[in-house]
Parts: C-alpha cells; structure tokens; sequence
C-alpha cells in the first residue's frame, strides 16, 4: 500500500493509522470531554454521528468547519450528534466555543493519547496534528461517508456530509 498523504500549503505530510473504509465498523476510540472525563462513541449508540476532525480550532479555517457544523446540528435533531475532534487541550476548545457561540456540537480532545487520530487514519505523526475531514457513521456504527481533505487549508465538502448524513436520520 502507497504511503497516504495530505498536504499544508502544497508540502506533503504522511498520515499514520488505518485508512478508514465505506461500510466498515467505526473504530472504537476515547477522547476528551469538555470536562476531562473520557467519550467513546459507544455513548451515541443508536445515533447518526458526524465527526469532524480539525488540526487546532485556534485556526481561521477549523473554526469555519466548526461554525458551520454547529449551524447544521442545530436542524439535524435528536437522532444524530456532531462532534468536533482535535489535539487541542480541552481548555482551548471550550474558550473557542464559548466565544463563538459554539452550542450545538460536542468538542473532544485526542491530545492525550491521539487514539481517534490512530484509528481514523487521520493523524499527521510529523506534527502531532490531526488531518481535516469528516466522517458519517451511521445508527449501527457503521461508516457511511468518509472524507479527508487533501489540503489541509481547505474546508472539506459540507454538502456532502451533510447530504450523506440526512439520508441517514
């Protein structure tokens, strides 16, 4: 298998992980909370997930991902939750949300032991950084869209996920 790769500002970064597959399980994973205690996606059990990952939120493009997956959440409703995914501490993300208004969508940090980054395919080891993309799984856990933005300034396709997403609820 070739090295798989996203780029930041035109230079090549290699990811580590497994590449996430269509109709495959989502990977188990533990990150942060707000508060500091563990997620795992088995909390949603029975839900639409939509997992954004962004390399920090202290960076113009992750916050218009974020702010434009908040607006989504808000309409999508109480069979699916979005989560936004990065190696920011916990603290940082909670400044972010709360300046930006940020309330439909639950942050989650990876910064501990980068265990979603490994199992989504979607860490940069070079960096210690998440790749940007989004991932639907569905009610049953299972992978239903998956995108990782070639570019790492780019924002990733909204209408896609969010299409991909809604066919599900």
């Amino acid at each position: 298998m070739s090295e798989r790769k996203v780029t930041m500002q035109g230079n090549p970064l290699a990811l580590g992980g497994e590449p996430l597959q269509i109709g495959q399980p989502a990977p188990a994973f533990t990150a942060l909370k707000a508060d500091l205690t563990p997620y795992s996606p088995a909390e949603d059990k029975g839900k639409v997930l939509i997992i954004n990952s962004v390399p920090s939120l202290d960076t113009p493009v992750c916050q218009a991902q974020t702010r434009r997956f908040n607006e989504a959440a808000a309409s999508l409703g109480p069979n699916s939750k979005v989560l936004v995914v990065s190696m920011d501490l916990p603290f940082a993300q909670g400044r972010f949300c709360s300046t930006a208004g940020i309330e439909n969508l639950q942050t989650l940090s990876d910064h501990r032991d980068a265990a979603f980054g490994n199992a989504y395919g979607m860490i940069i080891p070079a960096l210690r950084l998440l790749a940007r993309g989004v991932t639907v799984v569905d009610q049953k856990g299972v992978v239903r869209y998956h995108e990782t933005v070639p570019e790492i300034g780019q924002e990733p396709n909204y209408e896609a996920a969010l299409a991909a997403a809604k066919t599900l609820l």
